[in-house]
């Protein structure tokens, strides 16, 4: 496995510990086997090196001992502070954006994951690009340089027009995909089934919880989602079709978790795929109960869906991983439930919480359906909870729970009391 060791400034930040915790977290989902780690307090990062003197050198020494490979930084550098440190330690330099970045490029699977990442890489690139001057001037007399400089300015304009292109078409590509989703997205509002969304911390258990929901449900194990304990196992938005046992249907999407200083490029080019939290009738924030740093989970999530416009949605908070916190489960108050995703009793009670958030509305009414519209009656029978059917001269009368829409669809054959 490939070592690694981090390093940070405190720079008087109260989550800093976990936010270095986080950073070995996401060194090891990029398979990195994180072996030290260090950190200076000082007011703000050394213009051209982001640490000071003494602790590079204490960097050097380390990675000679453990035979290290990567320095990871918990912030965003610049192009001179990175080659400057590659330059004092001999090591490869990654900073938390690009480890982000190469963690999600490593994880995407479908097409429009894949150009996702691809724009919010090129977008980081861009404004790092160096001219051959620029390189030059690292080898060379600064007279030897001057000379190079046309040369090198316009091979740098070259590179930022390609990747400046390569963005557009991108970016038409994902246009064209996005079209596709709001096709579906249109024919699911028009439906009116209610759509939840699992919003959260990554590897807080959404997948686990949504696996779990799809199996007492009654769904196929190919709805299944993939799992794993790990940071960002997966990055693919998954929406599946489930129904209560008295017809009762919502749709619940999976969708990629968050992280501390999630990259705003990725933030941008994600904005699609999350387009299933600003559209959610409710979301059910994931957290690991058993983390110490649950708190900062949830601040953490909060900040990124406000981010992306979904801050005000109805919320059910979902404290996971009960079992092994230590805590009694599962229990509600209110709007929240503390849980286990792998515990059945623990997935019934969130079941009938979000059942009864999304369904509140409903209400029994009887209806005289005429034979003659016998489509009514389908239809009351596939999308109601239908509780009495008798067959009368004047044609079906039903006794239905519906909702306040199918209410409105169905008032002309209503039987009054």
């Amino acid at each position: 496995m490939t070592r690694a060791i981090i390093a940070g400034i405190e720079n008087q930040q109260k989550n800093f510990s976990y936010l270095m915790k986080e950073l070995a977290q996401l060194a090891e989902a990029n398979g990195m086997e994180t072996v030290a780690d260090f950190s200076q307090k000082i007011d703000k990062p050394i213009a051209a090196t982001y640490l000071g003197k003494g602790k590079i050198e204490e960097i050097a020494k380390a990675a000679q001992h453990y035979d290290a490979q990567y320095l990871i930084l918990n912030d965003e550098l610049s192009p001179t502070q990175i080659r400057n440190l590659e330059k004092e330690t001999a090591l490869s330099v990654l900073d938390r954006t690009e480890l982000i970045l190469e963690i999600f490029s490593n994880r995407a699977h479908t097409k429009e994951a894949q150009l996702q990442v691809e724009i919010a890489r090129l977008k980081y690139q861009l404004p790092r690009l160096r001219s051959s001057s620029a390189i030059s001037m690292d080898q060379q007399s600064a007279g030897s340089s001057a000379a190079n400089r046309g040369a090198g300015e316009t091979k740098l304009e070259l590179n930022r027009r390609t990747i400046q292109h390569r963005i557009a078409f991108l970016n038409r590509e994902l246009k064209a995909i996005e079209k596709e989703y709001d096709v579906k997205s249109k024919s699911r509002r028009e439906s009116e089934v209610p759509r939840v969304a699992l919003v959260g911390y990554t590897n807080a258990g959404k997948s686990t919880t949504l696996n779990g929901l799809i199996s007492l449900l009654g769904g196929e194990e190919k709805q299944m989602v993939f799992e794993k304990d790990m940071l960002f196992a997966t990055l693919d938005t998954s929406v599946r079709k489930l129904t209560f046992s008295d017809n009762k249907t919502f749709l619940l999407s999976d969708t990629v978790g968050f992280v501390n200083k999630l990259p705003h490029t990725l933030i941008e080019a994600f904005k699609s795929t999350l387009a299933e939290v600003r559209e959610a009738d409710l979301l059910i924030q994931v957290v690991d109960i058993s983390d110490e740093s649950s708190k900062e989970m949830i601040e953490t999530t909060n900040r990124t869906l406000e981010e992306i416009g979904a801050a005000n949605k109805p919320m059910i908070y979902a404290y996971n991983k009960a079992d092994k916190a230590g805590i009694d489960f599962p229990s509600i108050e209110g709007l929240q439930i503390t849980y286990s995703a792998k515990e059945k009793s623990s997935l019934q009670q969130l079941a009938g919480l979000i059942k009864g958030f999304l369904f509140k509305g409903y209400k029994t009414y009887t209806y005289l359906i005429p034979y003659t519209q016998g489509s009514y009656l389908e239809k009351l029978n596939v999308h109601a909870n239908v509780l009495a059917t008798d067959y009368t001269p004047d044609g079906s009368k039903v006794t239905a729970e519906v909702s306040p829409r199918q209410a409105g669809y169905y008032a002309k054959f209503l039987v009054k009391s």
